[in-house]
């Protein structure tokens, strides 16, 4: 796929040239995050919904995005998983679309070299994300927060592992951040009647439905084989029965629903995340939740 797409100004960060933006291009426009809230995740929320031509999805400058392309995407993931990518089409054109305007970065910026598009992408965001740090603070109250989860060992046994992890962290957060600065970087057309479509499917899925339930949610995102996931079992158990009839409680299975997981973001688990009324995602914590904080977090919510 060529990589020439079309600048915003001179908002490009990191990058040494912009195009100029015509009259037209300052007119409110139709974006996927205000039109269909909660589909984009990842490059493509500021994208504009626009008529393209028939086989076009996605169209910025010289790059043009197929539903070939897609496909070709789907090809490379397990076969088992390729149901729930054509359910999500979506999420796999944000994918797409991420690396080719990160490549074209990576090139502009002399990350690129002689490596593949994969090892430029990771050189140049780590190049981004470079500055980052956890302080001494940051790392005991962590420790503090999920000591039951750390089999007896001491602060000082697990403090480098640790500082590691939060580290790890933090750049993921960093490069979320980065990623979904995409649409402010660049003009990103996406054909209106194909993402209308994707979106009708993208949101047949259990965490959607409770979001738009009109009750408090909250969502563990864990797996079997996790000590903390375990011991948010019981947990979730007795708050669903708790809340009934006040307040959704729902355990989505990442192995299982390995998409639906990567859509809300979840890179280490358990996460519970929390959407209130209006099915708006209002807070999210990463490891064991004691249940008298999440009654409080859901006392907050107006669920009580």
């Amino acid at each position: 796929m060529s990589i020439s797409p079309k600048l915003i100004g001179l908002a490009v960060v990191l990058c040494a040239a912009a195009g100029a933006v015509s009259a037209a291009d300052t007119q409110p426009v139709q974006t996927v995050k205000d039109t269909y809230p909660g589909l984009a995740t990842d490059s493509l929320p500021y994208a504009r919904l626009k008529d393209l031509p028939a086989g076009v999805i996605l169209e910025s400058g010289g790059v043009k995005i197929t539903p070939n392309d897609l496909n070709e995407r789907i090809r490379e993931a397990p076969k088992e998983f390729w149901p729930q990518l054509k359910r999500n089409l979506f999420f796999v054109l944000e994918g797409v679309a991420a690396q080719a305007f990160l490549s074209y970065e990576a090139v502009q910026n002399k990350d690129a070299a002689s490596a593949s598009d994969k090892d430029a992408i990771q050189a140049y965001l780590a190049r981004v994300t470079g500055d980052l740090t956890v302080s001494d603070d940051e790392i005991k109250s962590y420790y503090d927060k999920n000591k039951d989860t750390m089999g007896g060992a001491a602060f000082d046994q697990v403090k480098d592992q640790l500082k590691q992890f939060l580290l790890d962290q933090k750049r993921m957060e960093a490069t979320k951040v980065y990623v979904v600065g995409i649409g402010q970087r660049y003009e990103i057309d996406v054909n209106k009647a194909w993402v209308a479509k994707q979106y009708a499917a993208a949101m047949n899925n259990p965490v959607d439905k409770v979001r738009k339930s009109g009750k408090p949610t909250i969502v563990d995102f864990g797996a079997d084989g996790c000590q903390p996931c375990e011991l948010m079992v019981p947990i979730l158990a007795s708050l669903t029965n708790d809340y009934a009839g006040k307040a959704n409680v729902l355990f989505v299975h990442v192995r299982k629903e390995p998409v639906l997981a990567a859509r809300y973001g979840i890179d280490v688990i358990p996460v519970q995340a929390f959407f209130d009324k209006d099915g708006k995602e209002v807070f999210r914590h990463t490891g064991f939740y004691p249940k008298d904080q999440i009654v409080a977090k859901l006392a907050e919510m107006g669920a009580k």
